[in-house]
């Protein structure tokens, strides 16, 4: 009954015909590529049609030339389509935003204690923001603060100090400041870090134009920086420099060789060596220990001989 439909299957097209087309349609989008939109869309179906092979084998141009023009507007375009960064610059914004709220906030905090007179935190308002939190002005915590906040001097916070200290610790509040108080602490359990904070102390207890530590306000900020980790030696130390009240003042070079002096010597003044170079404040110091000792010991048999 009829023909089947394998009767109408076209005739294989010869392999030159497939390349010519092949040829042709790379030489449009070559063409294509080096036009800008205006050139492209006012080429001619004739210029831009793509060779097509008729069943009988023979060449002739598309009467259209939509599919091919479609296909290489997506090769050429596409890629000029920026990609879409969604929510990138609401990221930005929203950081920018946080930081000035953050910033904000702390400058609200420090004018709440600031003295009314000047821009900066005097021992009135040091003394409410330490009432805040909870703390006592004399805690070696404050000290710890102070030393973060990186303080000039004793009694004061200036507003860069005050914003710069809050900021690094990322604290914009009383709570804030609180929730930090046992990692600092933890911080400073670090022997580099607490040399840095005891270092810091010298500089801190000095008044404006001062060199030289008073040795009164120095033995305070010893008691003060070694109230968590006292070394052996601290207490006969004190005693020597209020026994002699000749000494008025402690350099800082004498400040900051007591805390190798006193990591080396431990309890133990024996193996003390007066031609390494020590201040010769430390001299004097063993030289007196030294003399208490034999002075107590030649106590000691005059006892027993009377015994």
């Amino acid at each position: 009954m009829g023909k089947c439909l394998s009767c109408y299957q076209a005739e294989a097209v010869p392999d030159k015909y497939m390349k010519c087309q092949e040829m042709e349609f790379s030489s449009a989008i070559v063409r294509l590529s080096n036009c800008d939109e205006s050139q492209i869309f006012r080429s001619s179906n004739s210029e831009l049609g793509a060779s097509v092979v008729s069943s009988n084998g023979e060449m002739h141009k598309s009467t259209s030339s939509k599919s091919v023009l479609g296909f290489a507007e997506k090769l050429i375009f596409h890629p000029r389509i920026p990609a879409i960064r969604s929510g990138s610059t609401d990221k930005k914004q929203s950081s920018h935003s946080g930081r000035d709220y953050l910033e904000r906030k702390i400058h609200a905090l420090f004018d709440k204690y600031k003295d009314l007179g000047e821009d900066v935190m005097l021992s009135e308002g040091i003394e409410q923001f330490c009432q805040d939190l909870e703390v006592k002005p004399e805690e070696f915590l404050v000290l710890v603060l102070a030393w973060k906040f990186g303080a000039d001097q004793m009694c004061c916070f200036t507003r860069e100090e005050f914003v710069i200290g809050c900021k690094s610790l990322h604290v914009d509040s009383i709570l804030g400041i609180q929730s930090k108080f046992s990692e600092m602490l933890q911080e400073v359990k670090n022997p580099d870090t607490f040399k840095d904070l005891y270092r810091f102390t010298f500089k801190f207890g000095l008044e404006v134009g001062q060199r030289i530590l008073p040795v009164e306000m120095a033995i305070q900020l010893w008691k003060l920086v070694f109230s968590k980790r006292e070394p052996l030696i601290l207490q006969r130390w004190i005693v020597f420099l209020e026994k002699h009240p000749n000494i008025r003042g402690i350099p800082r070079d004498t400040w900051n060789m007591f805390l190798n002096f006193s990591e080396t010597m431990g309890d133990d003044l024996s193996s003390y060596d007066d031609t390494e170079a020590w201040p010769s404040l430390f001299d004097d110091f063993v030289e007196y220990e030294n003399d208490k000792t034999n002075q107590n010991v030649l106590q000691n048999k005059e006892l027993e001989e009377l015994v």
